[in-house]
């Protein structure tokens, strides 16, 4: 059976003020939601389509889209939910990136990473000697960024929203005072985590000492608290006043960085995202800091799609194809790439023809792998991040990458505040050639500056073909998020999958380094297998690559949601 809208938060939508539409028919339709068809895996429906890791955040999304609200609307009040119910990624203590594409065919990428604080070192994660110290990136308040989810909601709205911001935050609000069911996967998950038990509020707030139970209330109050402060007073609420003191108070017991100043100098950032044509499909997805796109445009660059075709799906050629691609591609990541206030990434020149004809000659030629270690760079994040889309019936379409970093971020929940703290400083390249907790590699253009942005590997994505919204589309899963993207792309474009198939189909990574092919269970056979080591491919298997959520639009004209079998999510419309 889905999972219900609780009625506490059909009772918490019953003051929606929508500009220009009838109270009384908002009441109903959040009502109305409690009647809906039972769940098919795609799920398809004709007026709005939301998707998330969190089965109680998109229905909180479905909610939104029923009364009225456009999908950011929904996306925004799934944010704000998802800090309550999906704790190890779900935030206001974190960041994230947005791509969008409005009814009018406008696009927009909204960055709301988080920010090194002013009083941020290039080697503060690093010994005299310049080695790193272990743990302190991770594990102290000092790897805390400052947060910037809240801002970026409230920047949406602002922009284009039409629910007013009370109304947004009131599911929320909701499940925080009110409590909510603990699911087994969430029970499960903060039983294991080791990262929360290191400290007590953290403890409290999730009460850790004896549960919680699958089955048990999970009550947050001063989150709750937090997000009402946010509903009434809007930004200030979070960075200025008492919220604000808590933040500051909680940094300087612990040894963190952030200040006031900071958090009343945060702002989330505008861009313009970045777009460019692969064959008749359109990719609309987020410019750097963001790694992701600028990644795949280089891959699908060098990648020959006839050749890969005749190679045939999962096939040691085709296999073999993608990953000398991807090869070059990630070493242009790891040294190029950076916050463009603090570095002039080339990103022209690394996505001109002439380039990707120069990387193309690189290639191996001779049936064979080739080596990271013979890969440089041309002349020109968590496991546990999160993604959610939504799409409206006019033509909406909102898609989210947010993140904590690790799994519960540090793990430590703010004295007074109850929100996670992130550890995105990690983020950062602690001196050029010491990888992260991922393994990725880093250079000069993300090193720590106060006020930069870390690089990321969230990959929102939306694409067009023939210049109509077809396809939107992200994950979680550090570096593994750009190659999971990718391989939903391929996947419904070259294989002809639908949008289940093509996230559910196993799937392949690699990142330049370290120099391996890791791969899901019966993602490779073992007569490929033994075809990829001949060529001189490492391997290794892994439980799991990403955790994705996509919406396609069906001939018909349908929208079809899908959340990763790999996780607990949902997809949901009306």
């Amino acid at each position: 059976m889905p999972t219900r809208l609780p009625p506490s938060i059909v009772r918490a939508l019953r003051p929606a003020r929508h500009r220009g539409v009838c109270g009384v028919a908002l009441v109903l339709a959040a009502v109305l939601l409690t009647t809906t068809a039972p769940l098919s895996r795609p799920n398809v429906a004709a007026n709005g389509m939301a998707a998330s890791p969190e089965p109680l955040a998109t229905d909180v999304g479905v909610a939104i889209l029923q009364v009225g609200g456009n999908a950011f609307d929904a996306a925004a009040a799934m944010q704000f939910a998802l800090s309550v119910t999906y704790p190890t990624a779900g935030n206001i203590g974190g960041g994230g990136f947005m791509v969008g594409l409005t009814a009018e065919g406008e696009t927009f990428a909204l960055d709301f990473r988080e920010e090194a604080p002013a009083a941020a070192r290039t080697d503060m994660f690093v010994d005299a000697d310049g080695q790193m110290l272990q743990g302190v990136s991770t594990d102290t308040h000092r790897g805390v960024g400052v947060p910037g989810s809240v801002d970026g909601m409230l920047a949406l709205l602002d922009r284009y929203g039409t629910l007013a911001r009370a109304d947004i935050l009131a599911p929320a609000i909701a499940l925080a005072r009110d409590g909510f069911t603990v699911s087994y996967a969430l029970a499960g998950s903060l039983s294991r985590s080791e990262r929360l038990r290191r400290f007590t509020t953290s403890v409290q707030a999730f009460g850790l000492a004896d549960g919680p139970r699958m089955g048990d209330r999970l009550t947050q109050p001063e989150l709750a608290a937090t997000l009402e402060a946010i509903a009434q007073e809007g930004r200030g609420g979070f960075y200025r006043g008492r919220v604000a003191d808590l933040i500051v108070a909680d940094m300087r017991a612990n040894g963190g960085l952030i200040t006031h100043d900071d958090l009343a100098g945060y702002a989330a950032q505008w861009r313009e995202p970045l777009v460019f044509d692969h064959a008749q499909y359109q990719f609309i997805t987020h410019p750097v800091p963001s790694s992701g796109g600028v990644t795949i445009a280089q891959t699908l660059g060098v990648l020959h799609l006839q050749a890969l075709e005749r190679a045939g799906y999962h096939s040691a050629q085709a296999i073999s194809m993608v990953t000398e691609a991807q090869r070059l591609a990630f070493a242009d990541r790891n040294f190029w790439l950076g916050d463009p206030e603090f570095f002039d990434v080339p990103v022209e020149r690394l996505l001109s023809r002439d380039y990707m004809e120069h990387r193309r000659r690189l290639l191996p030629q001779d049936g064979l792998a080739g080596l990271s270690s013979g890969v440089s760079h041309g002349p020109a994040e968590s496991d546990e991040t999160t993604h959610f889309t939504v799409a409206d019936r006019w033509g909406n379409v909102a898609a989210i990458t947010t993140t904590l970093n690790s799994g519960y971020g540090l793990g430590a929940v703010a004295t007074g505040a109850g929100f996670l703290w992130n550890n995105q400083m990690d983020n950062f390249s602690a001196r050029p050639g010491i990888p992260n907790q991922y393994g990725m590699l880093g250079a000069e253009a993300n090193s720590v500056q106060p006020g930069k942005r870390p690089l990321s590997s969230m990959t929102p994505t939306i694409v067009r073909r023939f210049g109509e919204f077809y396809l939107t589309m992200g994950s979680p899963g550090g570096p593994t998020i750009i190659n999971t993207v990718l391989q939903i792309y391929l996947n419904v474009t070259v294989w002809d999958m639908d949008i289940q198939q093509a996230i559910d189909a196993p799937r392949i990574h690699h990142q330049w380094l370290p120099d391996r092919i890791d791969y899901e269970p019966f993602a490779i056979s073992a007569e490929t297998q033994r075809a990829l080591e001949g060529m001189g491919y490492e391997l290794r298997e892994r439980r799991s690559l990403g955790m994705a959520a996509g919406i396609r639009r069906t001939p018909e004209g349908f929208l079809a949601g899908y959340a990763d079998r790999r996780g607990a999510g949902t997809a949901r419309g009306y």
